[in-house]
């Protein structure tokens, strides 16, 4: 988990896990920054990690009765965008973060899609949403999300692509510690009404205006009657030393390199390389070459996309929620209107909890590409893909539907011990890699290559190359260099005794 040590601690979901504790209702989620990587990783195409709680994978659509359910995991981070999920254990300081980035395959899946959803779920807010809602309130209750939004950088390129291409009725989402509404109007071409951007302000970094703090935003509007929206949380001052800092990861600092305009995608792709933290590119180029950032991987344009007529729903209402923690607008009851088209039998209760038809056969296309291995195959196009899948969907119909085996099956294993009290938060050995009987039976029933396997003489040899795991100290105060190092850097090795906040060999997470 990408966490900083003093806030690791145990919580309960390994109770879930191993039985003790069952989660009362149906739970989907997708995988945000602050997981557990390694498990999530044996779930690629989604699957149950407890009892009655199913992860969507990295990217996945499902029907829970007449409800169609689209998911994309993840948070944006421009130069891994068009890496493949190389990630193995043990992790390095690099992977640990770069394994939850949204990658442009499972997007380009979600792409495919040429029918009508209802719900929308990503962890990263879809890029430019604090404009289809009240951004004067959110910027007073979260002032420093105005420069970035100023500069077009606030949020996932990725999930907002996927959001203006899907245009389901709700989309939800999280990440940024609190709550607002907005709404997102389409016209018959696709496009959203973006009267309420103000133009890119590169000067935005440097604006030091005076915004004040109040305990509680105001409501402005109720949901679903307005693009205005609500921001609403309680103790907007209160310091909480439990809660996971924003800015801990610098996870939105690198950008793709420009491409070719022509979509909606390109063009957020371009402004994401707009000058970091403001330093002019002539300042940049006198720094040494240690200061260089590292390439990114080339970037293609995005084909365009024709809309597909199928997809008819012209108005997105978007929520996030706070964090769970006491006195925070955290839980939001809901009634959702289907809008997609679903078997008259989809509405019967119980409702069933099942593939999507059109999914599985976006999966079966694309799994000849190999999502683990570099280089990741150029995009196609969307004429190319869609004869794929038009084959594959068949194949779908003939083998699954017909079958009546399109009802997710309650099959959850647990792969890893359970939580031992006794071995704490620090074991002496890195974890272990697993093969989940929930990623190979879903391969096999879809007739495709499990991918996430391995042997365990490969997983052995990795873990025996891989650096020690990291001392009980890591990130506690006192384990530095007793703060004589020079230099600005932070240094997350804590203060140590001495002076100064650049700290000598402090190391600190990992």
């Amino acid at each position: 988990m990408s966490v900083p040590a003093k806030y690791r601690a145990i919580g309960d979901f390994h109770e879930y896990y191993s039985g003790a504790r069952v989660a009362p209702y149906l739970t989907l989620f997708v995988g945000g920054n602050h997981e557990a990587s390694n498990h999530l990783w044996e779930l690629y195409y989604g699957g149950w990690v407890a009892p009655n709680i199913y992860y969507l994978g990295v990217a996945n659509v499902v029907n829970f009765g007449p409800l169609r359910i689209a998911g994309l995991s993840g948070i944006w981070l421009g130069s891994d965008y068009r890496k493949p999920h190389s990630e193995r254990l043990p992790y390095d300081f690099k992977e640990v973060k770069s394994i939850y980035h949204q990658r442009e395959l499972d997007v380009r899946k979600l792409l495919q899609l040429r029918t009508q959803v209802d719900v929308g779920i990503s962890h990263d807010w879809p890029r430019k949403i604090e404009w289809q809602g009240d951004y004067e309130q959110l910027f007073r209750f979260k002032p420093h999300f105005e420069s970035d939004a100023k500069i077009g950088r606030l949020g996932s390129p990725a999930a907002r692509y996927v959001m203006d291409r899907l245009r389901p009725r709700w989309w939800f989402a999280a990440h940024l510690h609190c709550k607002f509404s907005a709404a997102v109007y389409y016209d018959s071409r696709m496009n959203y009404n973006s009267e309420k951007e103000p133009p890119l302000d590169v000067d935005a970094l440097h604006t030091n205006k005076d915004m004040h703090d109040t305990d509680e935003i105001n409501l402005v509007s109720r949901l679903g009657q307005s693009p205005k929206a609500e921001a609403v949380s309680s103790l907007a001052n209160v310091r909480n030393d439990d809660e996971i800092d924003l800015d801990m990861d610098d996870d939105s600092a690198v950008a793709l390199e420009p491409v070719a305009a022509g979509s909606l995608m390109n063009a957020l792709l371009q402004e994401d390389s707009a000058e970091i933290n403001g330093v002019p590119s002539d300042i940049r180029a006198q720094l040494p070459a240690s200061f260089t950032r590292p390439t990114p991987v080339a970037a293609a344009a995005v084909p365009s996309m024709s809309h597909p007529e199928a997809i008819v729903n012209n108005v997105t209402q978007f929520l996030a929620l706070d964090k769970c923690l006491p006195n925070r607008r955290f839980l939001q009851m809901l009634e959702i209107d289907p809008i997609s088209k679903s078997l008259p039998s989809a509405k019967d209760a119980p409702h069933r909890f099942t593939y999507d038809k059109e999914w599985l056969a976006i999966t079966r296309a694309f799994a000849s590409t190999n999502p683990l291995a570099s280089p990741i195959p150029p995009d196609e196009g969307e004429s190319h893909y869609r004869s794929l899948i038009e084959t594959e969907e068949l194949w779908i119909e003939e083998n699954l539907v017909k079958a009546d085996k399109m009802v997710i099956p309650e099959n959850f294993e647990m792969t890893a011990p359970v939580y031992d009290p006794s071995v704490g938060l620090h074991p002496k050995e890195h974890p272990r890699e697993y093969t989940s009987p929930q990623t190979e039976a879903f391969c096999k029933f879809l007739g495709i290559e499990n991918l996430f396997d391995a042997s365990e003489e490969d997983r052995e040899e990795r873990r025996s190359k891989a650096s020690p795991p990291e001392s009980n100290n890591s990130g506690t105060r006192g384990s530095g260099g007793a703060g004589r190092g020079r230099g600005r850097g932070r240094g997350f090795g804590g203060r140590g005794s001495g002076s100064g906040r650049g700290q000598g060999r402090g190391r600190g997470f990992r």
